[in-house]
């Protein structure tokens, strides 16, 4: 009996409540397997069910902390990974939805970020030293690394971690490892995020490094218009040129310096601005 994980077992014996179920290999009848039963309950039963029939199972514990059998598969198992909704948040941390009568717990301590009601966060499952199934944002060691994506490669994946030194986890596909790196972040994500990525290099590991951003050429014309539309709702003028620092600039555009030089660049060539000391002015 292997607890999370999607079983074949066998119908020993009913009971008014259900039915025990033993492993396909078991020959031993009645009590003399007892400790190596578990209870499916009655409602969980097929129709015509009989002894020795087989069936797909999942194995949890109740709320009374006792192994059971259910023939509703959830979406997560032992070292995989799903996308589950914040159902609850509790005093020892929250509680998932993942289609089961009981709900999964997600404890503070395997939290990357605090989560709220609703969010939608990746997770994998693993088994307490308590012997008991619960959650886990730190999925980083579940991610593969043996993507089919090569570079320039758009992707789509989920935030799961976020890490001053490094750049903002993702998992592509919600299941291969991917970094945004520090210097390609202008946005300001968090666990659960949905994102659309360009691979810009494939590392030797296999683990991907991802822009949010097109190449230059393409993402300039976009950029012109993020500052264009900046300088007329402010009047006219912004108090930003080539000479402004790039944290401001971050701050005020989610562009880098470069992007925000390139972009006024292409402005003033059109005519469209004038660059001066004290900042950008339409024209």
């Amino acid at each position: 009996m292997h607890l999370g994980e999607i079983q074949t077992l066998k119908i020993n014996r009913f009971v008014e409540f259900g039915a025990y179920l033993v492993d396909v290999d078991s020959n031993a009848d009645g009590a003399s397997v007892k400790n190596g039963e578990v209870l499916l309950p009655k409602k969980q039963l097929p129709e015509r069910a009989k002894e020795n029939d087989t069936i797909e199972v999942f194995l949890y514990k109740d709320s009374e902390d006792r192994m059971i059998a259910t023939t509703t598969i959830p979406p997560l198992t032992i070292g995989n990974l799903s996308v589950l909704t914040v159902k609850e948040v509790a005093s020892i941390g929250a509680f998932l939805d993942w289609g089961l009568s009981k709900d999964l717990l997600l404890p503070f301590k395997e939290q990357t970020s605090q989560v709220k009601v609703g969010d939608q966060i990746l997770v994998s499952l693993y088994i307490d030293k308590s012997n008991r199934l619960c959650a886990t944002m730190k999925v980083y060691e579940y991610l593969q690394t043996d993507s089919p994506y090569q570079k320039d490669d758009k992707v789509e994946g989920i935030v799961y971690e976020l890490s001053r030194n490094f750049g903002t986890f993702v998992a592509v596909d919600s299941k291969y490892s991917a970094l945004i790196p520090k210097n390609e972040l202008f946005v300001n994500y968090k666990p659960g995020d949905l994102i659309s990525a360009r691979v810009i290099n494939v590392r030797e590991d296999g683990k991907l490094n991802l822009s949010i951003r097109e190449k230059s050429y393409l993402q300039l014309d976009e950029d012109a218009t993020v500052v264009f539309e900046a300088l007329k709702s402010s009047n006219g003028f912004l108090p930003y040129n080539d000479k402004s620092d790039p944290e401001d600039i971050k701050n005020k555009f989610n562009l880098s310096k470069n992007a925000f030089k390139r972009a006024i660049g292409r402005l003033f060539k059109n005519k469209q601005i004038t660059i001066e000391d004290d900042g950008i002015h339409l024209v």
